[in-house]
């Protein structure tokens, strides 16, 4: 069986908490540089890895790591307050004045970082108006505030030119150049990259508010939330790694024949870990999804005791549609399958991949609840729903 870390349709599918446009893992630059206190605030990173701040008393250094294997760079960003002057041995690095007024977002992660710093309001630009949760950017895009251009690979450069926004903040992808945005940056457009998707913790993934807050000047504000996530979270996954019993799950369902499962350096395996459940593949390295085929999955299935993230159905009905066979699965005859789409709006827009993503706390507290329910006598299912 060979492994490779290329995602599948993570939004549609599999259970691996992920973007549409996964596409590879990629070893990230771990090192982490000097964090120097700013008298204006600062962040101090803890659990993220893809990014870094350094903060000085005229600017903030805001440090990307990107690439892959031996050809893994770094992005650089100089955070200046307007009129502030930019300080000298940083020809690479791009500009950005801060706070951030006008920002074009191209996730629905991105989306939630800015709601989470308090900045909904500050996003002109989507790449697409079709799924939002934020009930303050949906407002604003229902009275012509905010314009749709394009996803990433078909974004309308002529429109951002013209909106000339303050930053594009754009999905990172290993196996893209950042030339790719040379159009962007040589009008004078700032393009950030996020590579979120690629952390290992639920806490390194949602910790990426740290730099929504340094763009816009919301460290306090930010600093105080995040400490509230990561304490509860902390508190949640000590009850939950010493369950007695572990119970055994399996993922996602298949994709165009093919069935992607997380690699055991997903953030996703951490959550199942910090759940207290035997997950299969949790000694499979890497941070995308492994492929497999029914028959390799068909096994753990039939005697699994659950089943979660099964995409975009809502009953066991609609499962049993797509392929009889998985009535035979166990969880299937015992009705444990648990979908993360109770939070689905109006416009089809699932708010576990928004709001869902900075509240690692939340969706930790609904994987428990699933697993061992008398841990959390009290908690009510947020994010995911019993499918029956």
């Amino acid at each position: 069986m060979r492994k490779i870390n290329y995602p599948s349709l993570s939004g549609i599918f599999p259970c691996l908490i992920v973007s549409l446009l996964l596409i590879t893992s990629c070893k990230q630059n771990q090192s982490v540089q000097k964090h120097t206190s700013a008298k204006t605030g600062s962040a101090e990173i803890k659990y993220a890895r893809g990014f870094n701040i350094d903060y000085y008393d005229n600017y903030k250094l805001v440090s990307i790591y990107s690439g892959m294997g031996p050809h893994a760079d770094t992005v650089q960003y100089i955070l200046l307050s307007k009129g502030a002057k930019a300080p000298e041995g940083y020809k690479k690095a791009q500009l950005i004045q801060i706070p951030v007024k006008s920002l074009v977002a191209m996730s629905s992660m991105h989306i939630a970082l800015a709601d989470f710093a308090g900045a909904a309001n500050a996003i002109t630009g989507l790449g697409s108006l079709q799924y939002v949760s934020s009930s303050i950017v949906r407002k604003n895009i229902a009275v012509g505030k905010v314009k749709e251009v394009g996803i990433d690979g078909t974004m309308n450069e002529e429109v951002l030119i013209s909106m000339k926004p303050d930053l594009v903040m754009v999905m990172g992808n290993p196996d893209a150049k950042f030339s790719k945005y040379e159009t962007l940056t040589g009008a004078g457009v700032p393009v950030m990259l996020n590579s979120e998707w690629l952390e290992t913790t639920p806490l390194g993934r949602a910790e990426w508010v740290k730099l929504m807050a340094a763009l816009m000047d919301k460290e306090t504000v930010v600093n105080t939330k995040f400490d509230a996530v990561e304490k509860e979270y902390h508190r949640l996954a000590e009850i939950g790694k010493k369950a007695a019993v572990k119970p055994s799950l399996i993922c996602g369902m298949p994709y165009k024949g093919t069935w992607y499962v997380p690699d055991g350096d997903s953030y996703m395996v951490q959550f199942l870990k910090d759940a207290g459940t035997t997950y299969q593949w949790a000694n499979i390295h890497g941070k995308g999804s492994l492929p497999l085929n029914f028959e390799t999955v068909a096994p753990v299935a039939l005697k699994a005791d659950f089943w979660l993230n099964v995409g975009t159905v809502n009953s066991k009905n609609d499962i049993k549609a797509i392929d009889n066979r998985y009535v035979d699965f166990k969880p299937f005859k015992d009705g444990h399958i648990y979908n993360f789409n109770k939070k689905v709006n109006d416009i089809g827009s699932n708010d576990y991949w928004e709001s869902g993503a900075v509240n690692p706390q939340v969706v930790l507290g609904d994987l428990i609840k699933i697993f061992h329910p008398e841990l959390l006598p009290d908690h009510q299912l947020v994010y995911y729903k019993q499918l029956n």
